[in-house]
């Protein structure tokens, strides 16, 4: 690991879910490789629908790939939604987002497998 005064934020940031083991190992990952991104913590501050717009934009994907199921059926979403109808909800229930989402730039990627990030850094 790196001395802290080492780390750079390159301008990364995480959306992060500390309970959740690929967003735990996404983030090791990047602080393994001297990065300390900005950690976004969404289910206590979920994006806006144009942060949500951004974010998908970034990641080449639409709101309905990067929805978790089973949260989602809990809170009455469904993929095939329409796009503002789903981003809407996704926001209202942040739960149904997939974590981590890393970005750095024009770029995001989500970190299903955690390795994904290393394409960003």
């Amino acid at each position: 690991m790196h001395p802290k005064e080492e780390f750079k934020t390159m301008g990364v940031t995480i959306y992060h879910n500390p309970k959740c083991s690929k967003s735990r190992q996404t983030l090791q990952i990047l602080e393994d490789k001297g990065v300390a991104p900005e950690i976004v913590l969404y289910l206590e501050t979920p994006p806006t629908a144009d942060e949500m717009k951004e974010l998908l934009k970034k990641l080449g994907l639409r709101a309905a790939d990067i929805l978790r199921q089973a949260e989602a059926r809990e809170a009455g979403l469904s993929g095939d939604m329409d796009e503002d109808a789903l981003i809407k909800g996704m926001i209202a229930h942040p739960r149904c987002i997939e974590r981590p989402i890393v970005v750095k730039g024009a770029k995001a990627v989500l970190g299903r497998p955690p390795e994904n990030v290393l394409d960003l850094i």
